[in-house]
């Protein structure tokens, strides 16, 4: 199970969920999982399983080209079809990294506090209309009594 395979990202989101991986899962499974750490654990979950493809092709390779083998053993075929495989690994793992990245880049974290809802009260008024202005352009001057 990827649960319980290592990942590169792992490291990462421990710094940013606050808590191992094996407690994110925990926490995953929960009724108020963050929808940014249920999708983090999932990208990790393919990660995780495309890194083992990838260490596996790697060491595939580094037994046959083992200094100590006997060179008639030697396939460019072979050595030629893994290192179509390892390409490919290697290329889904890197879209897995980018969109685990994209993903913690954008989403909220686990430890980031939810914004507070903020009711304010609203106050409507009716203000009077404007002075007109006088045939100058200039407001009108108000006597003594308009003053009031």
């Amino acid at each position: 199970m990827s649960r319980f395979k290592s990942s590169t990202a792992d490291g990462q989101l421990q710094e940013i969920f606050g808590a191992p991986v094996a407690e994110l899962h925990e926490a995953a499974t929960g009724p108020d999982a963050s929808p940014a750490l249920v999708r983090a654990l999932e990208l990790r979950a393919f990660l995780a399983l495309t890194e083992e493809q990838v260490a596996r092709v790697r060491d595939r390779v580094h037994a046959d080209m083992n200094p100590e083998r006997d060179m008639g053993e030697l396939s460019a075929d072979k050595l030629r079809s893994d290192a179509q495989w390892l390409e490919a690994a290697l290329d889904v793992r890197d879209s897995y990294c980018a969109a685990l990245d994209d993903l913690l880049r954008t989403m909220p974290s686990a430890r980031q506090p939810r914004p507070a809802l903020i009711v304010q009260a609203r106050l409507s008024t009716t203000l009077p209309p404007p002075m007109q202005r006088g045939p100058t352009g200039h407001r009108p001057v108000l006597g003594p009594a308009q003053r009031r």
